[in-house]
């Protein structure tokens, strides 16, 4: 339902958009929002009554209906947030604006709308007294005339004369009583009005005390994350320096485990040299073995010479030829034994080499 009839006089003078919170009637000291998100905010201003209300609506829900009174205050609690007491509503509304800009125009118009309120009251006072004043003048004019003109006049004339004047008296008399029975049920019912306001006020006061109490406890807070914060970055940095210098040595390690691969690879080609040597050494005990019995082929054909002393001749130059194959034969496998032996220290000290450096590494 709309707190604003359609077939009300009640006219929106200002409109805004804002978050919509309400203290927390258990506590006073908590703000409790009133509306998920903003919503629009308006100042209303009915011309029978002379009077002014802030409404604003979420959806169906009314969750302002501000009447704005002469003792209200609107107070700036922060750059974006403000706050007014309502005693006829037993609450405090709060306001949370998107700039600061906006909650300067809301507050301006406040106090406008205020003061409108206050003049308004005045002057309502002053017709009020005035109407007061005029039916008491007009009480005590009413007999003077009334006993001039039964001086003045016949008795006719009274006759005549007299009702209609009591009848006006009469009347003036009950706008008078009226008038002041309004007067004083207006006057009861401002009393009562400024006692609620008087405690609204006390209500606000603590409120607003409570608010300072807390704004310097959050801002200890807020020092205090401040400084965390700050030494959580100092300790970032050196998370971050510490990594780098972990992908350093990531990226040593990865060149000395590609620098490994290779020497790896190149120790497998130096086992096989190796293997190959080893099974060419593997023909040198034949070899051995070969010339062992061609020794013993000669020993035994000298023997046979001093016999058959005939065939040496014969076989003297078969011996001579033997024995140029044999030296031959000793030389060739004597260089063969030292290139083989050569071979084999440089392969044991490059195998030494490459030992150390898997260990140093």
């Amino acid at each position: 339902i709309s707190p604003v009839p359609p077939y009300s006089r009640e006219q929106p003078i200002f409109t805004t958009r804002a978050h919509v919170f309400q203290i927390d009637p258990s506590t006073k000291k908590n703000w409790v929002p009133a509306s998920k998100q903003a919503v629009t905010v308006s100042y209303f201003y009915d011309s029978t009554r002379n009077s002014y209300r802030i409404i604003s609506v979420d959806g169906a829900k009314v969750i302002i209906n501000s009447t704005i009174t002469p003792n209200m205050t609107f107070t700036k609690t922060s750059q974006k947030f403000g706050q007014w007491a309502d005693s006829r509503a037993n609450t405090v509304f709060g306001l949370g604006f998107p700039s600061e800009q906006q909650l300067t125009k809301f507050a301006e118009k406040f106090q406008e709308v205020k003061e409108a309120a206050k003049l308004a009251r005045d002057r309502s006072q002053e017709k009020i007294e005035t109407s007061s004043n005029h039916s008491q003048e007009s009480g005590r004019e009413t007999p003077s005339s009334t006993r001039a003109s039964s001086v003045n006049g016949t008795d006719d004339e009274k006759a005549s004369h007299g009702g209609p004047a009591e009848a006006h008296l009469k009347s003036e008399n009950d706008k008078l009583k009226i008038a002041l029975a309004q007067s004083s049920t207006n006057v009861k019912k401002w009393e009562t009005e400024l006692q609620s306001l008087r405690e609204s006020n006390a209500r606000l006061s603590t409120a607003l005390q409570e608010s300072a109490a807390s704004i310097e406890h959050w801002k200890k807070q807020f020092s205090a994350c401040k400084e965390e914060n700050d030494q959580l970055r100092g300790k970032i940095e050196e998370l971050e320096e510490q990594c780098n210098e972990i992908n350093k040595e990531k990226e040593r390690n990865a060149q000395l485990s590609r620098r490994l691969q290779e020497l790896e690879t190149e120790l497998q080609d130096k086992e096989l040299e190796l293997e190959e040597l080893r099974k060419q050494g593997e023909i040198i005990p034949e070899l051995m073995s070969e010339c062992e019995s061609v020794s013993e082929q000669l020993q035994a054909a000298e023997k046979k010479n001093k016999d058959l002393e005939e065939k040496v001749r014969t076989l003297r130059t078969e011996v001579e030829e033997n024995k140029h194959r044999q030296t031959n034969l000793k030389t060739e496998l004597k260089n063969f034994l030292d290139v083989l032996d050569g071979k084999i220290d440089e392969l044991h000290d490059f195998r030494q080499g490459l030992s150390k450096l898997g260990v140093d590494n």
